[in-house]
């Protein structure tokens, strides 16, 4: 494919090829998994299986690939759809158009799905998740909390067991040692303190108790993060 011409002169056309056979799962399309699933698309990987039930928000713009004026009140799944089409129209994509509440996580992980990326913003889902892929043996990486964060620098890929000053990478800790999961599985964090003045407690939301601010880069960079590991160990 003449588009991968410069990836192939990376990485080699091998490779290339394992990347078009490789089949990723991109759980949440926010500002961590939009910015996933494009760079694992532009990289070449052939098949993705997308899941969010959100529809674009005003408040996304500040950070989410498919927010624009535009496509305000569309879901994202339909945006990044067209969006990744636009890119490679020979990807196949699979669009779940729903919010996942996680009891249906264990058979969703009966594909075999070379990658998982947990992009998921909501904790009870977020564990069901993990919970589901290591039972499966899959693949996973995830994002923990890009909210509140401002130095690129201090973003790091580790096992979650090496995850610390975040509060989301604590509350999932927590959560899976009722699982006996305490390690295995490689995060996307950053240790950088987060100061309570940037927190404000949320009303009517789902699965959601606080907003953290966010700047516009923060979840593009864990997004592309977790990107770079998936890529990266498909083709090693």
């Amino acid at each position: 494919m003449e588009w991968l011409e410069r990836t192939e002169l990376l990485i080699g056309k091998e490779n290339v090829t394992k990347l078009n056979k490789a089949h990723v799962l991109v759980a949440g399309l926010g500002g961590v998994g939009s910015w996933c699933a494009e760079m694992l698309v532009r990289a070449g990987v052939g098949e993705l299986t997308i899941i969010d039930g959100d529809v674009v928000q005003p408040s996304n713009r500040n950070r989410q690939l498919p927010a624009l004026e535009a496509t305000q009140g569309m879901p994202k799944t339909d945006v990044m759809v067209e969006r990744l089409k636009a890119i490679n129209p020979e990807v196949i994509l699979h669009s779940r158009n729903f919010f996942h509440t996680g009891e249906d996580f264990d058979a969703l992980m009966e594909q075999p799905f070379d990658y998982v990326v947990d992009a998921i913003d909501s904790l009870s889902p977020k564990v069901f998740l993990i919970v589901a892929a290591m039972k499966h043996q899959r693949s996973l990486i995830a994002s923990m909390g890009a909210g509140g964060k401002m130095n690129p620098e201090k973003v790091e890929i580790v096992d979650i067991s090496k995850s610390y000053h975040c509060n989301l990478a604590r509350m999932v800790r927590k959560r899976l040692t009722k699982f006996d999961i305490k390690k295995g599985f490689d995060v996307v964090f950053s240790p950088e303190p987060v100061h309570k003045s940037v927190i404000v407690a949320t009303e009517g939301e789902r699965n959601k108790k606080t907003t953290v601010g966010t700047i516009s880069y923060m979840p593009a960079i864990f997004g592309m993060m977790a990107a770079s590991k998936v890529i990266r160990e498909l083709t090693k």
